[in-house]
Order: C-alpha cells, then structure tokens, then sequence
C-alpha cells in the first residue's frame, strides 16, 4: 500500500476508478453544457479568444505534461491523481466566482496544471490495480456509467445556469473538490513500486531523468507508440475548432425552434442530454465488438479507422449544412463514435506501453495531442473570426482525415505490434 494513503478502508479499484470517471463527469457535464454562453456572456469572449483559451490550456498542458507524468512514475500514481483532482477543482470554482475576461484565460493555466496531474497517472493507475488486459472493458463500462451521469449532469447545468450562468462553474468546482476529499480515504495503490523504494535506485532528479529516458527509448523503438501519439497530435488538431465552435456555430447560425416561454439556453441541455442517450445506447449495442477488438491491435486499427472516417464525415456535414436538424444529427452521431473511439484507442495505447513507464508516456501521447490544438488551434479560431465559424468548423473535419490515411497505412504495413514484454526497458 503507498504510503501516502490516508485511512484504512482502500476501495477496490475498478470501483475508484468508474467513482473517478462519474463523478468528474458529472463536474464537466454541469461546467461545459452551457460553458461557451457563459465565456461569451459573463466573460465577452469572441470567437478567437474562445479558441485562444484552448490554445493557453493546451500550452500548459504541453509544459507540464512530462515533469507530472515523470513524478507519478517514480513516486506515485495516486497522489498525482488527487493532486490533479484539487487543482481542477480550485481551478474552476474561481472561474466561477471571478469571470473576468483575464480571469478566465490566467486559469487554463492552472487547470492545464491539474489535467497533466491527472492524465497519465489514472490510466497507469487504473492497469496497474487490474491489469492491462483488463482496461478496455473498464473504459467501456465506465463511459456507460458517466454518459447516465451526463443525462443529470445537462438537466442540472441548465437548472443553475436559469439562476445565474456562473453557478454551473462554481458547482462543478465544489464536485472536484469534494471528489479529492473521497480519494484521499478510498484510493488504493497495491500494484505500484515507487522507483524510491529501493536503496540501489537512484534518487531525486536522477531518478526521474532515468524515467523520462525509459519513456522517450520506448517510444522510439515501438512504431506503434509512434503511431498512436501521431494520430493523438491529429486528434488534438482537428478536435480543437469543433470542440471550442460548435456551440457558436449553432447559436450563430441557425434559429432554434420555439420551446414556448423557455430559453434557447435550454436547447444545449436536451442536446447534451439527447448525445448522453443516443451514445449510451450505440456503445452498448456494439460493446462486445469494442471489447473483443480491444484485444487484438489488427482489428482495432481497422475499426479504428472506419470510425474515424464517419467522424469525420459527421464534422463536415455539420459545418456546411443549413437544417438545424441535420446539424443536430451531426452532433449526435460525432458524440456517438467518439464514444466507441476513445476507450478502443486508449485501451491499445495503455497496453503498448511498458508499466514501469506508463504515466510518463501516457504523458508524452497528451504532449503530442496539446502540441496539435496549440499549433493549429489559433489558426481555426482566426479562420472562425475572420471568415466564418463554418469555414473553421470544416477546417477542423478536413484535419481529422489524416488519422484514417495513418491507420490505412499501419494496416498495410503489418507494424500493429501492441503487448508489452513483462522485462522492463534496460535502464539509462
């Protein structure tokens, strides 16, 4: 057990994790349903600021990433994780209190600090309680579990935001902090050994620079790693303008049907609400297929790029259409792949990394993914300004296509080589 546990009733930990992944759920859905009316409106954020908050949080992201990943390697996995989890928490209740224009952007800067926290400590956490082998069917499950979680999460949002549009902010920051305050008392750590713990290991700085070159070795000699945090630099590329624009784009853009004396605010509820269900619903149709090929790296790079083909298709369509319903169907079907390419991806990602190093490379593949939202993301927010928020929004579509040409290609050339050797890497 680490010693920075603090009392004696550990839970188990798929239990600690799907807790994590609800509950931080539920903090994000109450934030983020309604998150660009209230930079808009509290915080009078054009179309390039929104994009340029992205760009500041992923800036941080890409700084911290490493040293934070490094840290939970050679120290521990849990505590990074609880760490993050305050951050994030402080983070977003000042957000809240204090929606100032300046106020918001300073603050990706802290939250950016929380995420890495997090990041790649949580995944190598969660394989090292249960398994590698285990954690694509956790994932699977768990966004099951957060996407119920979501439904409450919308009806909530849209609830406190009627009171007052910064109320959702600061809820989602007490739910964080109260979520630490449980981690501190019912997070395990069994599987994982300090690299301090052994007199003939080296220490300090020392210790962690060893790590970080374990991290980067392996990923320069496993094509797959390099693969994956390619496609994670894409991801973040193309996810950057859609992700910060899409609720612009629809309220600028198009008119919502009357909903009788409601406000138009209470549409982003029943969307978030309608991509919960229509997710849950086609996750669960096709679970066993997802777990089945989150076992065989062939398979999975072949679902993997048909998924992100309709993904992609889905982006472009929702840019360039003018039906509110067809845009509103776009939205649904993106929420819905995203739900079965993000745990296929990440159970792949997790087994092709060796578990000494796990949260230092999982740190690099956020690395890859923040670098791409940083260099391509202020472009999109420009275009966005400048043009026309559909015009960014397609930007962002035709970015995701390279990720299925880099699937095809590792398909043809047979480099798929996904499970770790049980040895560690030789040391530095």
């Amino acid at each position: 057990m680490s010693r920075f546990h603090l009392g004696s009733r550990p839970a188990p930990a798929e239990s600690v994790y799907l807790l994590i992944g609800a509950l931080s759920t539920l903090a994000g859905t109450v934030m983020f349903t309604i998150a660009t009316v209230f930079y808009v409106e509290r915080g009078g954020l054009n179309p390039f600021q929104l994009v340029l908050m992205g760009t500041v949080l992923e800036t941080s992201v890409l700084v911290f990433e490493a040293p934070t990943g490094v840290l939970a390697d050679t120290y521990s996995r849990r505590l990074s994780v609880i760490i993050g989890t305050f951050v994030l928490g402080a983070a977003f209740f000042v957000m809240g209190a204090w929606p100032t224009a300046g106020v918001l952007l300073g603050l990706q800067v802290v939250s950016g600090l929380g995420y890495t926290f997090q990041s790649g400590a949580l995944d190598a956490w969660l394989a090292d309680e249960v398994g590698a082998e285990n954690v694509g069917r956790i994932y699977l499950r768990s966004g099951q579990i957060n996407r119920f979680v979501g439904l409450a999460g919308a009806l909530i949002s849209v609830g406190l935001a009627s009171l007052a549009l910064r109320i959702p902010m600061v809820a989602g920051g007490l739910i964080y902090l109260a979520l630490g305050c449980a981690l501190l008392v019912i997070m395990p750590e069994a599987g994982f050994a300090s690299r301090q713990s052994g007199e003939s290991e080296p220490q300090g700085l020392k210790s962690m620079l060893a790590t970080f070159k374990e991290g980067l070795r392996l990923v320069r000699g496993r094509p797959v790693l390099t693969l994956l945090l390619v496609a994670s630099l894409l991801f973040g590329a193309a996810s950057e303008g859609y992700d910060r624009l899409y609720q612009a784009h629809l309220l600028a853009d198009f008119t919502f049907p009357a909903l009788g004396a409601l406000q138009p605010i209470v549409w982003f509820g029943i969307l978030s609400a309608a991509a919960g269900l229509f997710t849950l619903a086609v996750v669960e149709i096709f679970r066993r297929r997802m777990e089945a090929a989150s076992q065989s790296p062939a398979l999975a790079a072949r679902v993997l790029l048909i998924l992100n083909l309709g993904s992609t298709a889905c982006v472009i369509i929702f840019a360039l259409t003018g039906s509110f319903w067809l845009a509103v169907l776009t939205t649904l079907l993106r929420a819905a792949l995203g739900g079965l390419i993000d745990p296929l991806y990440n159970a792949w990602l997790v087994q092709s990394i060796h578990p000494r190093v796990r949260a230092t490379v999982l740190s690099m593949v956020s690395q890859g993914n923040a670098l791409g939202q940083i260099v391509v993301g202020p472009g999109v927010g420009a275009i966005g300004s400048l043009i026309s928020l559909r015009a960014a929004i397609a930007t962002a579509g035709l970015l995701l296509a390279p990720v299925s040409l880099l699937f095809g290609r590792a398909i043809r050339s047979g480099r798929l080589d996904s499970r770790v050797e049980v040895e560690a890497p030789a040391e530095a």
